[in-house]
């Protein structure tokens, strides 16, 4: 007889996901659940041989493709019937909906979370009416949705994905431990060649549209000029790079820039930055900020989606309009010159980490949630 709560948890799309799945599983009740993970091959079976009780990868494509992808909803499926789980688990868009397809006419419980919704993403106006009729229908099959802040339950509702009782509202939080291993091993000024007085100015993102690459290189150049000693700090990789090169070439700040591409452990390099931005056009959440915040850094952020029910305005951090190099600018240069202004928001940001955004508090309220659906027969 069964006595632990199987979960499976099913996930395409690595980056932040796979961050989220490993602070999640590290902090849950093995002694009262079993995670599996059925994930793509983005997935790293080393990262997750401690935190869950199998790893399973097969070939699912972010792209839509009628022929992968029914073969991924078969494959799934497959799993799916063989395992017999309490529980499906689906994590992001994609996902969320081979997992859904795949597991229709099984019993068991489906938990999707969506990690940001993708009819929000600035992805054209027919793509975002696909993808909201897409989140309509298999919202039919779905249990529970998790939404990983308010604001993407607020934009579920007013979108009618589905009713309001579907929603849960699970706050991201982060592995406060290994976050902190990272910035105690962290990367040194003079490693990566940045001048020890310069004034450091960093994105820790992919380079591609949604983090606004192009929108913080044009900051860079009117920081420059505000901030003869300024440095920027790019730390990931992306499509977008060589245009961000090319543009602070054209620019004369290439001698000011450092892109580090793909980096193994991303937050070690935010040590070096003296403020630390996130400029994204959309964000599901945006885990990198509670991650500055544990840093001791102070933030400029955009204001779009979740972003504001991280940061309030003055208070852990400064918010700006997307898109706006000049508003970036008048943020970085205010904290340039306001030291005070920099420890205030340092000291609350801190705070706000342990109070709100751990990820022992995000595994508590799953396994709440998941033992309520259950009707607590499993408790």
């Amino acid at each position: 007889m069964q006595t632990k709560i199987r979960v499976l948890h099913i996930a395409q799309a690595a980056g932040g996901v796979d961050r989220y799945l490993r602070s999640l599983l590290k902090y849950f009740d093995r002694e009262k659940f079993e995670n599996i993970l059925l994930c793509s091959y983005y997935f790293k079976k080393d990262d997750y041989d401690e935190i869950t009780d199998d790893f399973i990868q097969i070939n699912m494509q972010h792209e839509i493709s009628a022929k992968h992808d029914l073969s991924s909803v078969r494959q799934v499926r497959k799993v799916i019937k063989s395992l017999k789980p309490d529980v499906v688990y689906m994590h992001s868009s994609k996902a969320g909906a081979i997992g859904r397809i795949a597991d229709l006419g099984i019993s068991n419980i489906r938990i999707y979370n969506p990690h940001g919704w993708a009819f929000n993403m600035d992805c054209g106006k027919k793509k975002q009416a696909m993808y909201r009729i897409i989140e309509k229908m298999l919202a039919l099959f779905t249990t529970q949705f998790v939404c990983i802040s308010e604001a993407e339950k607020e934009s579920a509702v007013q979108n009618k994905i589905a009713h309001t009782e579907k929603f849960n509202v699970i706050l991201n939080g982060i592995d406060i431990e290994n976050c902190n291993k990272q910035l105690n091993n962290g990367i040194s000024r003079e490693k990566i060649g940045i001048p020890e007085d310069a004034f450091v100015i960093g994105q820790v993102g992919r380079i591609s549209k949604q983090k606004s690459p192009d929108v913080f290189i044009r900051a860079a150049v009117k920081i420059k000029d505000a901030i003869p000693n300024a440095y920027f700090v790019l730390v990931g990789d992306g499509d977008m790079k060589d245009e961000i090169l090319q543009y602070a070439k054209e620019n004369g700040i290439d001698n000011s820039l450092k892109i580090t591409g793909w980096v193994e452990n991303p937050l070690s390099y935010a040590t070096v930055f003296d403020v630390a931005a996130l400029l994204s056009r959309w964000e599901g959440f945006g885990l990198v900020l509670p991650e500055y915040m544990l840093a001791q850094k102070p933030i400029v952020a955009c204001e779009t989606d979740a972003i504001p029910t991280l940061i309030d305005n003055r208070v852990n951090g400064l918010l700006v309009p997307v898109e706006s190099p000049q508003a970036v600018c008048d943020a970085v240069t205010e904290l340039y010159n306001n030291s005070q202004l920099r420890t205030q928001l340092i000291e609350n940001g801190e705070k706000a980490v342990y109070e709100k955004f751990d990820a022992q508090r995000v595994s508590d309220e799953h396994k709440t949630m998941i033992k309520n659906i259950l009707g607590g027969n499993n408790g």
